[in-house]
């Protein structure tokens, strides 16, 4: 039968997939046609999220359910593929939209190549260019700077003959040379990023291939073949292996364990480290072989792509079960339909955690999950250079202002614009290229040495134009999981009211728990180990120890949702949701009840001596974010006793179990350690008791309105009640190396911290205490499940009275704030000390940090470690990716990798503070040699009658910004105010830079009126002692200049460095040897005379020596911070 074409659906058989054979004319024709419409449309209406998508478009149909004539050849019976087009009608499967803007979907078992060529392809691309728009945008970024565009415009002007000034290399070289670093920079950060990119899309999947099915291949074993996850296309059925990447939104259909359910890992989604449970599709699931899969008559219905990961809305619609006999009768209505919700899903980024599946490529590429919560990188520019830029037009209108006066005192004669231009052209050097050329060789530097600090090792900066932004962050927006904890959780601490056992004394514990179970061996009970023990003891007289400790470690090591896995190599991994689970189930092995089976229907424990004990599973009631507990019913397979056993948060358990006088104390004790607290507690059941209980929850489990709540309340009046107490367990979930004091270090240091994190609320607070993110005794106020705009401007008005508090807030009221009261809530939690946000998208951290941005125009810097934390990291002006256990993808996509946290007070505190400060002397220091040079022309045109003729040419102008200063000014670089110790010891120091004081327009202007003062000084001076020829006052005066400028050097240095002393000498060296090579500027008899070397002193002395004076006397009377400290 391989002959039938694919779009013919499954097989064809003598009574077509369970259809009973109609004959022409009988009555029930009619009327099961009816019926089975009737049916359909219900199921339809019944899930309400169908659109109206039933097209009665006779050519419509054809197309997608394959032309007619094929269908003939695969059905003889021309009646039954009537009554078959007729239902068909009525069904679903014509998913041809009225409006294209509609992106929900209705997806066939094996799609014609048509409907999957509509969907987007299943590439994952993060590359910033093409090669077409490389070039554009790489200008764009460039030129969008006033400063590089007004070089371009003065190197272009040096092509018009009558504008012509100097060599015109010296114009256009350090414009190219600019240029051509930032073009292979950024190709190069693109070619790896396409790299990267490409290694995802080459991976391999197995895919079962329809084309390959026939009737005669061996049972159960389906055609794979495998291709790159690029090729992967809508309706797709996919073979995912043990801790294969899922390549694209699946719908889980099958899973190799035989309860339809599989663990993922979610970490590069969501952050959270702990696995998740997916369930199979039911009716897929109870299929004998994968091999099935390719003849299911079906199909899939989801809703348009969306961003939020914990919703799914969608169903699974069997139109006619495979038929197993010749003439077989279904036992089901076809069509059955089935909802599908996020459950069933396993989302894009994620990785199976154990076993094999089988899934449905339900949405690809731009449309999956993972994509849609990632945004686009875009440039990042720092603030320095924004700065700067600013000044440059400043200084624009200086030189345009200074060329018209110029002009205007000549009286405007001649062709004056000309004039202004040439003016323009030779008073270019106020805004100087070099200072472009400076600042990125600076930062260089700058990346070098984080890169090359033995104390931060394997720090990476990726993104190297933004060292100095690290040394002005104002708040920082942290990830939990993984960032500030290292995600391993431990058992540290039982406590059970008259005793508590700490980690130091487990070995007690296990004493005797060894002690009840060898007792009742001993006593020759026949119901060995039971949990009868503490009763029995305690007709005794006295509950002992050893028994009570035994309910509470037995009842730890039953309560769970835990399962045993064995590995090829004889080792066991736990697999559970919660890694809480996974530490309470390892800390009973290690106490000597280890977990050796465990299925949905029993659970087998081996004890101390070695004997296996097993209990059967009768309920479970799993842990959900509304009840915060979770309940399980078991049975001793030995005795037949039927226990109920709960554990959960202390808030709701509290109200559980029986009075108590210690459970609310010791919980707040252990929560103050940072501890993560579950109650544990018992109740035992009759036989009748459980009966009646079973009878109740199943009539209220087929309700149709309610039915969780009356399931919920059947439990809470029939188990719930005067629990007994057993004990109260303390979880530790370990910080990363270092955290509280750099969390300290960098409160001091003004920043405010944000953590977000996609955790629950307990833990989230657990963690912000024991990280010491919240002080000693401060308020922490919590904001959860806000649903109205008054609840929302209550609690916004309440801590607007309380702003000295730590706010706790979950991500649904987040979202509510944003949307209802965005300026008032950021204005109010930007004042706030600190913020903890829980159940956080990746969007939502995003939209956060751009908030902050955009509202306090302070600097924000994000720092997290997994594939969720990306979005958030790009959204930040410094983004910082720590290299962890949930892969590379947040360090890949920062600007700065780091290995852990602890390292961010060095990064920040040290070598942010250094850089900024560093490129802000830098940056000034070229501006004033700039314009020292503009001012001497100046006085220079307006003495020889306003003429626009250079005082300088040639290679003067070209030594001057290169060989003759270039060398000390970029030793600043070097440069440190205080030594690294005190820069650690006191981070106030980091504060008063975040102020923004080291360059402002109060130091621009001050640097002006030095320039000013100097440039008119050597120039009148040299003119004041003119000889008789021109050639001198040019040899005066530029002698006088470059040694200024190494003064002026010296004067700026804090801390001297061997590169200053030397670059300092060695130019002098340079300057002296040229005079000899340059006989055009310099009479050498004239220079080695007596007279050149007083007039020079004299000159020299009176520009630079009163610098000197007021740089001592402000020494004294305000001195800088640091200069307090050392």
């Amino acid at each position: 039968m391989s002959d039938i074409p694919l779009h013919a659906f499954g097989r064809s058989r003598k009574a077509r997939a369970g259809y009973t054979p109609l004959h022409n004319g009988e009555p029930g024709d009619e009327e099961n046609t009816s019926m089975r419409a009737a049916v359909a449309s219900a199921a339809m209406n019944r899930k309400g999220k169908r659109r109206e998508r039933y097209a009665d478009d006779p050519e419509e149909e054809a197309t997608l359910l394959g032309d007619s004539s094929h269908e003939q050849s695969a059905f003889r019976d021309d009646e039954r593929e009537e009554t078959r087009r007729e239902t068909s009608s009525q069904r679903s499967i014509l998913s041809r939209k009225g409006k294209s803007s509609d992106k929900s979907r209705t997806i066939p078992f094996r799609p014609p190549e048509k409907l999957q060529g509509k969907y987007p392809p299943n590439v994952v691309r993060n590359q910033k260019y093409n090669v077409f728009t490389f070039l554009p945008l790489v200008f764009y970024e460039q030129f969008k700077f006033f400063f590089n565009l007004y070089f371009l415009l003065v190197a272009l002007s040096q092509f018009v003959p009558a504008l012509k000034i100097g060599f015109i290399i010296t114009y256009v070289a350090p414009l190219a040379f600019v240029l051509t670093v930032t073009m292979g920079k950024e190709a190069y950060d693109d070619y790896k990023r396409n790299l990267r990119d490409r290694e995802a899309n080459s991976q391999k999947y197995l895919v079962l291939d329809p084309t390959e099915y026939s009737a005669s291949t061996p049972e159960g074993i389906p055609h794979t073949r495998s291709v790159p996850s690029s090729a992967l296309r809508v309706g797709d059925l996919v073979l995912l292996e043990k801790n294969q990447r899922v390549p694209a939104d699946l719908v889980l259909l099958r899973t190799s364990d035989s309860s339809g359910t599989c663990f993922i890992r979610t970490d590069q989604l969501d952050g959270e480290t702990d696995w998740k449970l997916r369930v199979a599709v039911p009716a897929c699931q109870k299929l004998n072989s994968d091999r099935e899969l390719l003849a299911v008559d079906a199909e899939i219905y989801a809703d348009a792509p969306i961003k939020d990961i914990h919703t799914f809305i969608g169903t699974f619609t069997i139109n006619s079960p495979p038929a197993l006999l010749e003439d077989d009768v279904p036992m089901v209505q076809v069509p059955t339909v089935e909802p599908l919700t996020a459950e069933n899903m396993l989302w894009a980024n994620t990785v199976l955690a154990a076993g094999s599946a089988v899934g449905f490529v339900i949405y690809t590429g731009a449309e999956t999950r993972a994509v849609m919560n990632t945004s686009h990188p875009e440039t990042k520019v720092g603030l320095l250079d924004l700065e700067i830029n600013r000044l440059a037009k400043i200084l624009c209108a200086v030189t345009f202002a200074l060329s018209l006066v110029l002009v205007a005192l000549n009286g405007f004669r001649g062709p004056w614009y000309i004039y202004v231009f040439r003016f323009l052209i030779l008073f270019s050097s106020i805004i100087p290229i070099s200072l472009r050329v400076n600042l990125d060789m600076g930062k260089t530097v700058y990346a070098h040495q984080i890169m090359t600090d033995n104390e931060i090792p394997d720090t990476i900066v990726r993104t190297s134009t933004l060292p100095e932004e690290l040394g002005r962050i104002e708040y920082l927006l942290s990830d939990k999981t993984g960032t500030l904890t290292q995600n391993e959780m431990e058992m540290k601490k039982l406590h059970m009211g008259t005793v508590s056992y700490g980690f130091d004394s487990m070995d007690e514990v296990a004493h005797q728990l060894a002690v009840a179970f060898g007792t009742n061996s001993e006593q020759g009970h026949g119901r060995q180990n039971s949990m009868q023990t503490g009763v029995q003891l305690a007709t005794r007289g006295r509950r002992d120890m050893s028994s009570r400790v035994h309910d509470v470690v037995l009842s730890l090591a039953l309560c769970h949702n835990v399962t045993p896995v064995y590995n090829d190599d004889g080792t066991v991994t736990y697999q559970a949701s919660s890694p809480d689970e996974v530490a309470i189930v390892k800390w009973t092995e290690s106490v000597g009840l280890r977990l050796t089976f465990r299925d949905r229907t029993r659970i087998e424990l081996q004890t101390p001596s070695g004997a296996r004990i097993s209990f059967e599973v009768l309920d479970i009631f799993p842990f959900t974010s509304e009840s915060k507990r979770m309940g399980i019913v078991v049975r001793d397979s030995q005795t037949g006793d039927v226990t109920f056993l709960q554990k959960g948060a202390d808030v709701v358990m509290a109200k559980i179990v029986q009075r108590n006088d210690w459970l609310e104390e010791e919980c707040a004790n252990m929560a103050r350690e940072g501890l993560r607290t579950l109650v544990m507690a018992r109740r035992r059941l009759s036989e009748q008791a459980y009966g009646y209980f079973k009878e109740q929850h199943h009539l209220a489990s087929i309700k149709l309105e309610g039915r969780n709540e009356a399931m919920a309340s059947v439990v809470g009046e029939l188990l719930e009640r005067d629990l007994e107490l057993l004990g109260l367990t303390g979880v530790e979930d370990k910080l990363q190396d270092e955290v509280k004091s750099t969390l300290e270090l960098l409160r001091n240091a003004g920043i405010k911290i944000w953590m977000l994190t996609g955790d629950k609320i307990e833990t989230a607070t657990c963690i912000a205490i024991s990280t010491k993110l919240v002080a000693r005794n401060q308020y922490i106020h919590q904001v959860a499940k806000l649903k109205t705009s008054d609840q929302a401007r209550d609690q916004l008005e309440f801590l607007q009275n309380k702003l000295d508090c730590c706010l706790v807030i979950d991500g649904e009221s987040l979202q509510l704030c944003l949307n209802l009261f965005k300026n008032e809530f950021i204005e109010i939690t930007t004042k706030l000390s600190a913020v903890v946000a829980c159940r956080c998208s990746p969007t939502q951290k995003a939209d956060v940090a751009r908030l902050i941005r955009k509202h306090t125009r302070k600097r924000v810097c994000c720092i997290g470690d997994g594939g969720n934390d990306v979005s958030m990291i790009q959204a930040a002006d410094v983004g910082v990716g720590i290299v962890g256990k949930e892969g590379k993808q947040a360090s890949l996509a920062a600007d700065f990798s780091v290995t852990q946290f602890s390292h961010l007070t060095k990064l920040l505190l040290w070598h942010g503070r250094n850089s900024y400060r560093r490129s802000a002397k830098l940056a000034q220091f070229v501006i004033h040699r700039g314009l020292i040079i503009s001012v001497m022309q100046a006085v220079f045109s307006s003495i020889f009658y306003f003429a626009p003729i250079a005082l300088y040419q040639g290679w003067l102008l070209v030594g001057y910004a290169t060989a003759y200063t270039m060398a000390p000014v970029f030793s600043l670089v070097l440069d440190r105010d205080v030594n690294e110790d005190l820069a650690l010891l006191y981070p106030e120091l980091y504060k008063e830079l975040t102020k923004g004081r080291v360059l402002s327009y109060k130091t621009f202007f001050i640097w002006l009126v030095i320039s000013v003062y100097q440039g008119a000084a050597i120039m009148i001076m040299s003119l004041v002692l003119f000889e008789a020829e021109f050639l001198n006052v040019v040899a005066i005066s530029f002698t006088a200049l470059i040694l200024n400028e190494l003064i002026m050097v010296a004067l700026e240095i804090t801390t001297w460095h061997i590169y200053m002393v030397l670059s300092e000498i060695v130019t002098l060296f340079i300057y002296a040897v040229s005079m000899a090579f340059l006989p055009e500027y310099f009479d050498l008899s004239f220079v080695l005379s007596t007279r050149f070397v007083w007039k020079v002193a004299v000159i020299v002395a009176i520009s630079a020596f009163p610098l000197y004076i007021i740089k001592l006397i402000r020494s004294r009377i305000a001195p800088a911070a640091s200069s307090k400290l050392l």
